[in-house]
């Protein structure tokens, strides 16, 4: 089932937004976001999916995102939809009711299973954003991680950092590094943030310098 072209939107830029570098902005039509189904505990998660959403709308870079309408999920959404953004919701049949999935969106696509989701989810996106989540946001998260780290794709990766939440995961891979299991060949390449302000700026930034190495090996940007 897909809806399209059900939000469409001419509302010029906010002036007093600040302005991301327009040559790039057309080589990013969509960003992948993965995050929880909840809020989580801390009021800077939510806030930090707000104002991502509302950014990636005036930027003009459409959201692809897990479906669901509660949580960090809903949030980022909505902020896209609310500011004259593009959102297309991938979900599968069977979290349709559990995940709320959230039907006012650009494109709504109901797929059998998460492998299809995620599949789609990865065609669809130019780069990829983790906001802190659960096990399925780490697990999506992780998935990117290895297929980038087996060279299947150059495609972004960006770690938001809320508050620190993913201070865990890195010190995890940092330990993984130090046990030689992540070894030269086997980088695990993305870019951490800590702000919500700096997320875009990191993706445009990431596109930038891939465009600019051509065919040139990709350096390793993190562990």
């Amino acid at each position: 089932m897909q809806k399209k072209n059900l939000h469409k939107s001419d509302t010029p830029a906010d002036p007093g937004h600040e302005k991301l570098p327009s040559r790039l902005i057309p080589t990013v039509d969509n960003i992948c976001v993965y995050c929880g189904s909840g809020d989580g505990r801390d009021p800077a998660y939510a806030e930090a999916a707000v104002a991502l959403g509302t950014s990636m709308a005036k930027a003009g870079i459409g959201l692809v995102y897990g479906g669901g309408s509660l949580g960090l999920m809903g949030r980022v959404a909505r902020a896209v939809l609310d500011n004259g953004g593009r959102v297309t919701g991938i979900i599968p049949a069977f979290l349709s009711n559990k995940e709320r999935m959230l039907r006012d969106v650009t494109e709504l696509i109901v797929v059998e299973d998460m492998h299809q989701r995620k599949r789609l989810m990865f065609d669809k996106s130019d780069a990829f954003v983790a906001l802190p989540g659960g096990v399925g946001t780490l697990e999506e998260l992780v998935e990117q991680l290895t297929w980038s780290q087996l060279g299947q794709h150059e495609k972004p990766i960006i770690l938001a950092n809320v508050n620190q939440f993913w201070n865990p995961l890195l010190g995890l891979l940092e330990h993984m590094r130090g046990e030689r299991f992540i070894r030269e060949g086997l980088e695990v390449r993305f870019r951490v943030v800590d702000q919500a302000t700096a997320i875009l700026p990191a993706v445009i930034s990431a596109v930038a310098a891939s465009a600019d190495a051509g065919q040139a090996a990709h350096v390793p940007e993190k562990f």
